[in-house]
């Protein structure tokens, strides 16, 4: 596999597409109605207008942002035998910590990662560690709050 920053689970490739395609189709046209309207007043620097033209450039820098990852990206493929056995890019796992408490994450690549919707990165402690265990391993994780025992429950 080449650089850890660039990988993407086909999941989060087809999100990353759909955004991109998303805001070149749609957000585009209506951010420029938007600028077409603040300038029929007449005056260009109506809060309206400075509002859309932050908006239009916000909006093309994540377009840029956007052709650049997906350009670069490398999309890990899933094979179904290993998915089953061991923990990897694109794996969903359960896993229990010591007091009992059960958390599902899905392991992905660092492009992808969003903690708060249950993604973490393959780069994260926790992702690192549980990458090639298997239902019933449990690690042994350092992280910002502290270490944690994490057993794999299951591989969804």
């Amino acid at each position: 596999m080449g650089d850890p920053e660039r990988i993407l689970t086909p999941t989060g490739y087809a999100r990353l597409m759909a955004e991109l395609d998303h805001l070149r189709t749609v957000r585009r046209h209506e951010v420029a109605d938007r600028l077409r309207g603040a300038r029929e007043v007449g005056v260009w620097d109506t809060p309206e207008y400075l509002a859309a033209r932050e908006e239009q450039d916000f909006m093309e820098d994540r377009i840029a942002t956007l052709e650049r990852l997906l350009a670069q990206a490398e999309v890990v493929e899933i094979s179904a035998t290993s998915e089953w056995l061991l923990v990897e890019i694109g794996s969903t796992v359960v896993l229990r910590d010591d007091e009992g408490e059960e958390e599902r994450y899905a392991v992905v690549g660092a492009m992808e990662a969003e903690p708060a919707q249950g993604r973490i990165s393959n780069q994260s402690p926790v992702g690192r560690a549980l990458l090639g265990h298997r239902p019933g391993d449990t690690v042994e994780v350092e992280t910002p709050g502290g270490p944690r025992r994490l057993t794999v429950v299951e591989i969804c």
